[in-house]
């Protein structure tokens, strides 16, 4: 399908259909490859597969995240920075987690994550309730477990969804979800580069 518009359309409407002169068309093509200049292989050329996301890989070494908690709203309630540092040993990748949150209070979590099978990951750290579990595929990695989150004195059990992307330059993007009870609490997004 293509679509053209006049720009210099009469009395400053731009995009008004005109029969007055001939219309400086600009198209917009839609239909398979249309996006071709959006992507960083060139065009006609061949589709780059997806990269595959391995944790004890990515998190092997130092990484830093950019993160904000929202909730169930959409209002920004925390902001946060974490630096981390992994090590594998051939059999269970330690990963430590140092947060810094914007109201200055300070953090650190330590999972001891261990490869199941083929794709599958098991993990434990302060404040889970019982194991986390979680698989791969392909660059997506979905990771499931109950924390006891610290609450104005007392802690809640929450459940948190987890699901990380891991994109083409190397970037891994995650988007948690927090609930109780089965209700949305909130979400926290975070961004994470490799240092």
């Amino acid at each position: 399908m293509t679509l053209a518009f006049d720009r210099t359309a009469p009395h400053g409407n731009p995009g008004r259909a005109t029969t007055d002169r001939p219309a400086a068309p600009h198209r917009l093509t839609t239909g398979p490859g249309s996006l071709e200049g959006l992507s960083d292989r060139p065009a006609g050329g061949p589709r780059r597969a997806p990269p595959t996301l391995r944790l004890e890989e990515w998190f092997h070494g130092t990484s830093r995240a950019q993160g904000i908690f929202q909730d169930r709203f959409g209002t920004v309630r925390r902001q946060f920075a974490v630096d981390l540092t992994g090590t594998w040993d051939g059999r269970e990748l330690t990963l430590v987690e140092d947060f810094d949150y914007d109201d200055g209070e300070r953090e650190r979590r330590t999972w001891r994550i261990a490869p199941v099978g083929a794709h599958g990951y098991r993990g434990t750290a302060e404040g889970v309730v019982g194991t986390a579990e979680g698989a791969v595929t392909g660059p997506m990695f979905r990771w499931r477990y109950r924390f006891a989150l610290p609450i104005g004195g007392r802690k809640l059990v929450v459940a948190f969804d987890d699901r990380m992307v891991l994109s083409d330059d190397g970037t891994l993007i995650n988007r948690a979800r927090v609930r109780k009870f089965g209700l949305l609490l909130g979400e926290a997004t975070l961004v994470f580069r490799k240092t």
